[in-house]
């Protein structure tokens, strides 16, 4: 096991360098002057001059390249060009709030997801099958970003039962300000993990050793959840895996609609004003979910079936 976990995160340093290459080129092709973004038109050269020494805008491009793989790596990102507060600050304001979204919304998705998944799949070709299957379709039709200004305007705007903006301060408020943009992302993440439960189980239930437990006699239940949903989870892990990427992605969007704190708000401020280290740590933060995501589920992997440990 500490062997899987040292190789994949030694395995994802190509991964995040060329992540943060991307990002540096994309940053600095953009057309445009980031001194004269952040000060104005109406500043003099003197002033455009002196911050660009500042911030290191007037440097070689590969010194600049250099300097920021290496302070990303000490996870030192400077101070925003904007506000000149620290970055790293900004991220750790930022971020619970972030965290807090992709963990409600996966929970969500998921309590929805793998029952209604297994009901479809016993009860094949029944109502509740269609009734999963028509679910599953208005999932992945309709846009994450989408059912929230829906829910936001229903229930926020109309009936006034939840807050229309901000993240809360205090648990239960927090968990009221959380509902609806979690519900949001939840909802339609629980679509794609619906189908790939249902079809994951189906295959499954094919197989012999499940026949063969119900010829001994052994419970439907038993046969559904300890025999069959076992051997079907590597693939249902692996959905929930793209799912809590999707969800990370998506929730960007549900920030700026609920106009809730976290790091893809901060993100897409950041761009807007060209402010660099903070597009940067942002980038890196979501790069690092990435890679982490992944451990995770390759632990897991290991976890319901050791064989994959062996393998890999």
């Amino acid at each position: 096991m500490l062997k899987t976990i040292l190789w994949r995160i030694f395995d994802a340093i190509p991964t995040l360098i060329l992540v943060l290459t991307l990002v540096f080129v994309a940053l600095r092709i953009l057309p445009g002057d980031t001194a004269l973004a952040v000060l104005g038109e109406h500043a003099s050269a003197e002033q455009l001059a002196n911050f660009r020494q500042k911030t290191g805008l007037d440097q070689p491009i590969w010194k600049q390249y250099i300097d920021f793989l290496i302070n990303s790596a000490q996870f030192n990102f400077g101070n925003s060009l904007s506000t000149n507060f620290s970055v790293a600050q900004l991220v750790k304001l930022n971020l619970p709030y972030t965290i807090e979204l992709t963990i409600a919304a996966t929970i969500i998705g998921t309590v929805i997801a793998i029952p209604i998944g297994v009901a479809s799949a016993v009860h094949k070709g029944e109502w509740i099958d269609n009734s999963s299957r028509f679910f599953s379709l208005l999932g992945y039709a309709i846009p994450d970003f989408f059912l929230g200004a829906v829910l936001l305007i229903v229930f926020a705007l109309n009936l006034g039962w939840f807050p229309i903006s901000g993240g809360g301060e205090g648990f239960a408020d927090k968990l009221w300000h959380l509902a609806l943009p979690a519900l949001a992302l939840g909802l339609i993440k629980a679509a794609f993990t619906c189908r790939l439960t249902r079809s994951s189980l189906l295959e499954v239930n094919t197989k012999d050793y499940v026949r063969t437990a119900r010829a001994k006699g052994a419970s439907e239940s038993r046969v559904i959840y300890r025999h069959a949903l076992r051997n079907a989870l590597l693939p249902i892990v692996t959905g929930l895996a793209l799912a809590i990427l999707s969800t990370l992605s998506g929730s960007v969007a549900i920030e700026l609609i609920f106009s809730r704190p976290g790091v893809g708000s901060m993100l897409v401020g950041a761009i807007e004003s060209r402010d660099y280290p903070v597009v940067q740590a942002g980038i890196v933060v979501f790069a690092l979910f990435v890679v982490l995501v992944n451990l995770v589920m390759d632990i897991l992997y290991s976890l319901i079936d050791p064989r994959v440990g062996h393998t890999s």
